[in-house]
């Protein structure tokens, strides 16, 4: 059993002092308190150092509209990581400001860059690029009257275009075609509807609010030249929060646990012991 304070008079007349649990086995002391610390320390290091990080790396956006459906959907909250435009790959959801489109930030998906011919539509109704079809998995169609569904299947747009992209350019689409302002509706402009690279701002890594998941990158988009974008560090990110509290909460509770265990022993009869 650990060492217990004891009151009882010594030989001489004096009480015996405290200093005799110092460094002994009650908590208050010794190896068990100097590794809690050390695991305080790491973990205050580890918590704080990931959202620095975080902060430095993401910045969160709110999606107004449902251009970008079902991916996101309108009023949900998304993390972008902070990136040049020249890190954007095909299939990429991305944040861009371009003053021809609009004023404020818009949410698009990346489905061709510069040197590709982008077509609506291939066989089968599908996008193509550089004559590949895409499957395109994260489309939202509209419910088809019976008489269109027998038709064949849903065009990956209504409106037929065919465009060689700039170098430096990218071609953005929403998910939901049917209610996306993107670049078809400047195909009229210079450039055809495509927008610089330095207008992107951020990549979409994750949804923050209502649901909370990860963006996966498009397999279709793999077999193309340079394939898909590798995943931000956004997970070592939480990971790191995570253990980062784990560490302070098992450390600041060691030192009262190891104390109400050394209360329990002490009340235990002689017997027990």
């Amino acid at each position: 059993m650990g060492e217990t304070l004891n009151t009882r008079t010594s030989g001489t007349g004096g009480i015996r002092g405290t200093g005799a649990t110092r460094g002994g086995k009650d908590g208050r002391g010794g190896l068990g308190n100097v590794l809690s610390g050390v695991a305080v320390a790491v973990g205050f290091v580890l918590f704080l150092g990931a959202f620095a990080w975080g902060a430095f790396t993401y910045r969160p956006y709110t999606v107004p509209t449902d251009s970008m459906m079902p991916t996101v959907n309108p009023g949900d909250r998304v993390i972008a990581q902070r990136i040049d435009g020249g890190q954007v790959r095909r299939g990429d959801v991305v944040v861009f400001t371009d003053h021809l489109w609009s004023d404020s930030p818009m949410v698009k998906r990346v489905v061709a860059v510069g040197g590709d011919t982008v077509k609506c539509c291939g066989a089968g109704g599908r996008l193509t690029v550089n004559g590949q079809e895409l499957d395109e998995t994260y489309l939202a169609h509209t419910e088809l009257a019976p008489e269109a569904a027998a038709a064949g299947p849903v065009p990956a747009s209504d409106t037929p275009f065919e465009v060689k992209v700039p170098e430096g350019n990218l071609f953005l689409l929403g998910d939901q075609r049917a209610a996306s302002l993107d670049s078809r509706s400047h195909l009229q402009e210079a450039g055809q509807g495509t927008v610089p690279r330095s207008a992107v701002q951020a990549r979409v890594d994750a949804l923050a609010w209502p649901t909370v998941k990860m963006l996966e990158r498009p397999a279709t988009y793999a077999s193309l030249p340079g394939g898909t974008s590798k995943p931000g560090p956004l997970r070592l990110q939480l990971a790191a929060v995570a253990a980062g509290a784990a560490l302070v909460l098992l450390g600041a509770a060691y030192g009262p646990l190891v104390r109400i265990l050394g209360r329990r022993r002490r009340r235990e009869p002689a017997g027990a012991r």
